[in-house]
């Protein structure tokens, strides 16, 4: 049995790894929306800014941090968006060259590099955001991917602007604006759209929020995931090496 995290992946089991496809279970990794939940905005967290942009994840070269920066400076620098604050929120070995990154361009007023966060803390940042990023750029593993942060955002309902992945717009849909690929003056033309715009940012998230409840949240996965381990015991039990269906063997 194979379990994907997204069609892309179910595929290649398949195709590349010759795998029948009653026996791949796509998994998607995604919040509860029970404990995940929405609260109003802490306005504290945006430090006397108008709007909050918020990142969450890890912050590695992978990621499209430099792009993110790239798009900050374009934002701020020349197009004189003076109004935004960018929490970052996360950690990773790359941590230290975006900070000086960020600073050699003269944004550190506008970027708050928060560290870890879990829980409820966690939560009032994303539920402070106006706006959440996915500046993870356009690569062949990133185009079959799916963003952990990018659910997460839409499950509390913030728009989305991430740049045009497969599986970016596969998950988010119309909850987000996607910008050309890897072009950090696209992502902060696109940023800029949305700040403009309350009454499209509000669609978006309600839209967004619909798509995780439809089918993207864990409560959708779960019984994917069961099934897989069902499968598992269904062809063990038939094979004559272990118990039946819903048995699980003992150590």
């Amino acid at each position: 049995v194979s379990i994907a995290t997204n069609d892309s992946f179910a595929a290649i089991a398949c195709e590349r790894g010759g795998m029948a496809g009653e026996d791949v279970f796509v998994v998607r990794s995604a919040p509860r929306t029970d404990t995940f939940v929405i609260a109003p905005p802490d306005e504290t967290l945006k430090q006397g800014f108008r709007y909050l942009i918020g990142y969450v994840g890890v912050i590695g070269q992978q990621e499209g941090m430099d792009l993110l920066v790239a798009a900050a400076d374009h934002l701020v620098n020349r197009l004189g968006r003076r109004d935004v604050h960018f929490a970052i929120v996360g950690f990773g070995p790359h941590l230290p060259v975006v900070e000086a990154d960020v600073a050699a361009r003269g944004l550190g007023a506008h970027f708050t590099f928060t560290g870890p966060q879990y829980g409820e803390a966690l939560l009032a940042w994303l539920n402070a955001a106006d706006i959440c990023v996915s500046p993870d750029p356009k690569t062949a593993m990133n185009d079959i991917s799916t963003m952990n942060k990018v659910i997460e955002y839409m499950t509390l309902k913030k728009p989305v602007v991430q740049f045009d992945l497969h599986e970016g717009r596969a998950s988010a849909g119309d909850a987000a604006l996607y910008a050309r690929s890897n072009d950090p003056h696209d992502f902060a033309d696109k940023i800029v759209t949305l700040l403009d715009d309350p009454e499209r940012r509000a669609a978006m998230g309600e839209i967004g929020r619909a798509r995780v409840e439809q089918g993207l949240s864990w409560a959708h996965s779960a019984p994917r995931l069961l099934a897989a381990y069902d499968r598992v015991f269904e062809k063990r039990a038939r094979q004559g090496r272990g118990p039946g269906k819903g048995k699980p063997a003992s150590d």
